[in-house]
């Protein structure tokens, strides 16, 4: 798929619940955007910093890679899922986490129709069995829209039980659920407190047939979920998928993963080079590695 950037423009703006709202992009710079039709695919949005009009956008470099002019200062970079491509209105939706600080949030919270952004070609990760049978998913605040999206995008038939983990009563939202689904919220988590995702996983029946896992959260908390169905339970990567979407006090953490040595710094980067190996044995490496600096 091409790689593009796109310079969008916010349409309006909804309030979903106490800590999320949709944002709505269109205009003329959406032309040409293509979804990858997966559940939880992904973008990354440049915003614009405090008191610019629209961010600077770079020129895309390869597959899912960027380039800035060299004289110029990189803007603000974010990751957010795909809730929503209408391609016949050319309106494309986010769903952001407000939480009172950041600036993505602080822009989220305050942004208003006319504003401008930059997003690029989506990619997905989600990958359950074409025969699949049932689906357990277990996710944070951060984590819904793309749950709600697969959900929407199941084929008839499939058994699905979802955990929401949220802060409090206030966060939960309408989610459609298709026909043997069931949702159960739980308050927690989310830098409010501890999250109960891998208390979740451990504790959850996995029923005959074909089955896929699908968990999203915090980075940390993910890790000990990965480590469950990887390692202990020995399951097969086609079973199940985690993905780290945020890391809780990510400004100390950026401050602490800055200051590794550069050998370490090298070591890191170069694991994704090797397209030989399997995904998620660089994966482990590259957890062990940053757990052994305490990251």
């Amino acid at each position: 798929m091409t790689n593009l950037i796109h310079r969008a423009e916010v349409v309006r703006v909804e309030t979903l619940s106490a800590g999320m709202v949709r944002v709505v992009l269109g205009g003329e710079g959406l032309a040409g955007f293509v979804s990858t039709g997966v559940g939880d695919e992904y973008l990354r949005m440049w915003l614009p910093r405090d008191g610019e009009a629209e961010p600077v956008l770079p020129s895309p470099s390869g597959e899912q890679s960027w380039a800035f002019a060299e004289d110029v200062e990189p803007s603000p970079l974010r990751t957010y899922t795909v809730r929503r491509w209408d391609a016949a209105r050319g309106e494309l939706s986010i769903d952001m986490v407000v939480h009172g600080h950041g600036l993505a949030a602080r822009w989220a919270e305050t942004v208003a129709p006319g504003s401008l952004v930059g997003v690029n070609t989506p990619r997905g990760m989600y990958a359950a069995p074409s025969d699949l049978e049932w689906l357990l998913m277990v996710t944070d605040a951060a984590g819904l829209p793309a749950a709600a999206r697969i959900l929407e995008d199941l084929p008839p038939g499939v058994r699905v039980r979802l955990y929401a983990e949220v802060p409090g009563p206030a966060y939960e939202q309408h989610i459609a659920l298709p026909s043997g689904s069931e949702l159960r919220w739980v308050h927690g988590g989310n830098g409010h407190g501890p999250s109960r995702l891998e208390e979740i996983v451990r504790r959850s029946e996995r029923p005959d047939g074909v089955g896929y896992i699908w968990v999203a959260g915090e980075t940390h908390s993910t890790r000990g979920v990965r480590r469950h169905l990887r390692h202990e339970l020995g399951l097969p990567t086609t079973a199940y998928k985690v993905v780290g979407y945020w890391t809780e006090d990510v400004e100390q953490w950026e401050a602490r993963y800055e200051a590794l040595p550069a050998d370490v710094h090298a070591h890191l980067e170069s694991l994704w080079d090797d397209t030989t190996r399997d995904e998620e044995d660089i994966e482990d490496e590259y957890d062990r590695t940053l757990e052994r600096f305490g990251l």
